[in-house]
């Protein structure tokens, strides 16, 4: 009888279910076990074990090797059940630290027009025909899986999370991947806890692989927009195998790229790929000219060459690739696809969310045309005034060389670096408290309205503050020791006390000078009669950065969230969760860090400055030919920034007495009686002033910069022997050197 049991016990073990292949192979990259590990274990050949995972090949297991294989499966299976789709509002996300073994979950949120999809897709390796540059497609089928981190070592694993802002089933890997190489394979890691193999032996195909299997990419933002292109991010290992140098030699790095006779530009030649005039350096893009609305784009991120800026990056540049994906993925999904430096894609996206021009409605014969997007700055662009034009400009080509363009010529909007001496009752406090303005230049963006079109010269104009515009106007007349800060309120202050909200030295003006709107607009605020002398307007305006500051707003947000800030706390618990907050997520710190840097950099490329020593002044450059050129915008912006900060500063003095010491862009020195702005910040009943300063984590409201002693900041000016020297730069930590001091 026993036979008979043994008989049937094998009949059973014959048929022993097993899961699809491609779970099977999902089941072994979790474990981190290879091909070889497995076919060693049950004494078959590694291409058994490999057919059996494959779909296209439909190879299954027999006799015993079939029971053995069944009960590694349903081991492996046990250790790591296959995971359900994610919640789309809030996906898993891995811890992106190299030291934990288990990961945890963060909260993160999808971009508003799209939400991740349930499916990744692994690939593997295909060979190629001898001599080919491009491999020969592979086989590739759509799996939810847990992906291995590969790193050499002990093999962690990495749990699946929704890529980042994937809703076209050709971006279903997510916006980008990190390319490196583990034990001779190449391998992408996309975001989610996916790993692709890739099979590509050179630049030129794995620009190929990339855009016809990799899915990579993500939706446009915008109605008439373009998708984003796929990004792929180098690491060293990876650069060394697609011959590539892991650095770049000094002259390199001044002209930021390598040189055109490479050999890899030479193959990229050869494939018909074109660079752009950038060539390849950290940040390249690989294209070919698009036929129809095929994309034929790949852009190139290379952090060993620097192209993650550490003051705005942190340490990514030096993470694992899984945590690098992480902390791209991130920022791709709340802001946009890095193209190229936080400067450089807080220009990219204002473009995105307002592209130039968009379909019209089909004509007599059906067709559609390419027509302007309302809203939008165009594709062509506008020249300035010539108030507005920095130094060296074309439209100042005509000055004397030497002529040095005061007030009345040049417009001069720029944030405040302003400070004075302690008075002798400050001098008895006890301490310097810092406070800073979140987002600040975000929050002067918000619903200001700018010029999108060319301005138009008026003489003796008639002040409108919602003309966007730069106005030559006198305001010297402006006292600060009587203002109005309500609708029949005023107030007497201590003028000397206090800067100027006309100038970033905090002087007051001295007879006519250049103003933007906003400037302008506060000096009648304070209840004075404002008559221009002449304009440049634009009577074709609008909201243009209100999308920009809510996407970046809504990034900046979310991101603090996952670290514990959020918007509804009250002051004090506010105070504690913002103590400390980098060191709890650091790669999540650096994606704040980044979306910060990404609106100061964006506003700031509004009005670029020529690069390299082939420039002369009075010859155009690069920047110029732009629409995105527009240092009004930028002055406006800056404009309403430090008057905002200046009409909290005025409401603070006037119902607490208490002047700044110094201010810093974002940054004011206040004395106090203790360490923390709850020492002078006037809250009752946990409610602010009105008007005034709020802690908070939001974009205008402000948090905890640092705290010295007064006898540092004393010190630090007897030291130098400048009584006006700004401590406001110095308050985060008390770092003090002769270099920061510029003497």
């Amino acid at each position: 009888m026993s036979e008979l049991f043994d008989a049937v016990d094998a009949l059973v073990a014959s048929r022993s279910p097993l899961p699809p292949a491609e779970e099977r192979k999902r089941l072994r990259q979790a474990h981190g076990l290879t091909l070889d590990e497995v076919a060693a274990v049950l004494k078959v050949r590694r291409a058994t074990v490999s057919g059996w995972e494959s779909v296209k090949k439909s190879v299954e297991p027999r006799g015993p090797e079939r029971e053995a294989y069944a009960r590694l499966l349903n081991k492996l299976a046990e250790l790591y059940p296959a995971p359900a789709a994610p919640d789309p509002a809030a996906p898993a996300m891995f811890t992106g630290r190299s030291d934990l073994a288990e990961a945890r979950t963060l909260p993160t949120e999808p971009p508003p027009a799209a939400a991740a999809t349930a499916e990744h897709e692994t690939t593997r390796p295909a060979p190629a025909s001898a001599g080919a540059e491009q491999a020969a497609p592979h086989s590739a089928r759509p799996t939810r899986s847990t992906s291995t981190s590969h790193r050499t070592g002990a093999r962690k694993t990495v749990p699946a999370e929704a890529p980042a802002g994937a809703t076209d089933p050709g971006y279903e890997n997510g916006p980008l991947a990190v390319v490196d190489v583990v034990d001779g394979q190449v391998l992408a890691y996309c975001t989610g806890g996916l790993v692709l193999d890739v099979p590509s032996r050179s630049i030129p195909a794995l620009v190929d692989w990339t855009l016809n299997e990799a899915k990579l990419g993500q939706p446009k933002l915008s109605g008439p927009g373009k998708d984003a292109d796929p990004l792929l991010v180098l690491t060293e290992a990876a650069l060394k195998r697609y011959g590539l140098p892991t650095a770049l030699t000094h002259e390199e790095r001044i002209a930021g790229r390598i040189p055109e006779d490479h050999k890899v530009i030479r193959q990229l030649h050869r494939a018909d790929w074109k660079l752009t005039k950038r060539g390849l350096g950290p940040w390249a893009r690989i294209y070919r000219p698009a036929q129809g609305s095929e994309r034929n784009c790949v852009q190139l991120c290379v952090p060993s060459w620097h192209a993650l800026d550490a003051r705005h990056w942190g340490h990514a540049a030096q993470l694992p690739p899984a945590e690098l994906t992480r902390v791209l993925g991130v920022y791709a999904s709340r802001v946009m696809t890095p193209r190229g430096s936080t400067a450089v894609t807080g220009l990219e996206l204002m473009t995105a969310l307002h592209p130039p021009t968009r379909a019209s409605e089909p004509d007599a014969d059906g067709k559609r045309h390419s027509e302007h997007n309302p809203g939008s700055l165009g594709k062509d662009p506008v020249d300035c005034a010539p108030c507005e034009a920095p130094d060296g400009h074309p439209l100042l080509k005509d000055l004397p060389r030497f002529h040095v363009r005061g007030p009345a010529e040049k417009l001069f909007e720029e944030a405040y670096d302003w400070a004075r001496p302690m008075t002798d009752a400050e001098c008895t406090l006890r301490h310097l408290v810092g406070i800073d303005v979140n987002m600040a230049f975000a929050a002067g963006a918000n619903g200001l309205p700018v010029g999108l079109g060319a301005p138009t010269h008026v003489e003796r104009p008639v002040f409108d503050p919602k003309l966007p515009g730069s106005w030559l106007a006198d305001l010297s007349h402006v006292d600060l020791s009587r203002v109005k800060i309500g609708k029949d309120k005023w107030a007497d202050l201590e003028a000397s006390l206090l800067p100027s909200p006309f100038t970033p030295k905090g002087e007051r003006p001295e007879g006519p000078a250049w103003y933007a709107t906003p400037t302008v607009a506060y000096a009648v605020e304070l209840g004075y009669e404002v008559r221009p002398l002449e304009a440049y307007v634009r009577y074709d305006n609008g909201r243009y950065l209100d999308g920009w500051y809510q996407r970046l707003r809504d990034a900046y947000l979310a991101t603090m969230a996952d670290l514990g800030v959020h918007t509804d706390m009250a002051p004090a618990d506010f105070l504690a969760a913002m103590d400390g907050y980098r060191e709890r997520d650091p790669e999540l710190a650096a994606v704040a860090s980044a979306i910060k840097a990404t609106v100061k950099g964006g506003l700031g490329k509004l009005r670029e400055r020529p690069r390299g020593d082939g420039w002369r002044p009075g010859q155009p450059w690069h920047a110029l030919s732009r629409p995105t050129w527009r240092p009004d915008i930028r002055a406006a912006v800056i404009s309403r920034t430090r008057i905002n900060l200046h009409r909290k500063i005025v409401k603070h003095a006037a119902f607490t007495g208490q002047y700044p010491v110094a201010i810093l862009s974002d940054c004011v020195l206040y004395a106090a009686g203790g360490p923390s702005p709850l020492d002078f910040l006037p809250y009752r009943s946990g409610k602010p002033l009105p008007g005034g300063f709020k802690l908070g984590i939001n974009p205008g409201l402000v948090k905890h910069e640092g705290t010295q002693s007064v006898l540092w900041g004393e010190g630090v000016r007897e030291r130098f022997n400048a009584p006006g020297l700004n401590l406001a730069r110095y308050i985060k930590d008390g770092t003090v050197t002769d270099l920061d001091n510029g003497e």
